[in-house]
């Protein structure tokens, strides 16, 4: 939770629309996704250790939900376990460096709409969620 906490404080002050733990159309998850002001869709994919890296073979399959694809880790593991086309994000519970820029790979229209759309339809269902736990009421 530390790598994720301090890549969402990075991401929030770099000025991205940040959502962790977003279902693809592929039925993968990403751990975090993002939405640059420039429109850019960029997936986080967090590692927390070496063997959570080489067990978790399906990162690959992000590249087709994202126009960049990011690893995150912390200072214990070796950076060099990371493959080197895609981006890479050294983080702690209060902040993050990027160590990589990811190769940009633009996403084809339809897939931009659908995972676009996919952000904002969680975005805005998660906020009304959190508003009714905490006994808010929406008025108009």
């Amino acid at each position: 939770m530390l790598v994720r906490r301090g890549m969402q404080i990075l991401l929030h002050d770099m000025r991205h629309a940040v959502l962790p733990e977003l279902s693809l159309s592929s039925g993968r998850r990403a751990d975090l996704i993002t939405l640059t002001e420039k429109g850019e869709i960029w997936i986080i994919e967090i590692k927390t250790s070496i063997e959570d890296f080489r067990v978790d073979r399906k990162w690959p399959d992000y590249r087709a939900h994202c126009d960049r694809l990011f690893f995150a880790t912390h200072k214990d593991v070796p950076l060099d376990i990371f493959p080197e086309d895609c981006g890479l994000f050294l983080s702690d519970g209060y902040g993050a460096h990027l160590i990589r820029e990811a190769p940009e790979h633009r996403l084809p229209p339809a897939t931009r709409k659908s995972v676009t759309l996919s952000f904002s339809r969680t975005a805005a269902e998660r906020l009304m969620l959190a508003e009714w736990a905490a006994g808010k009421s929406i008025v108009t």
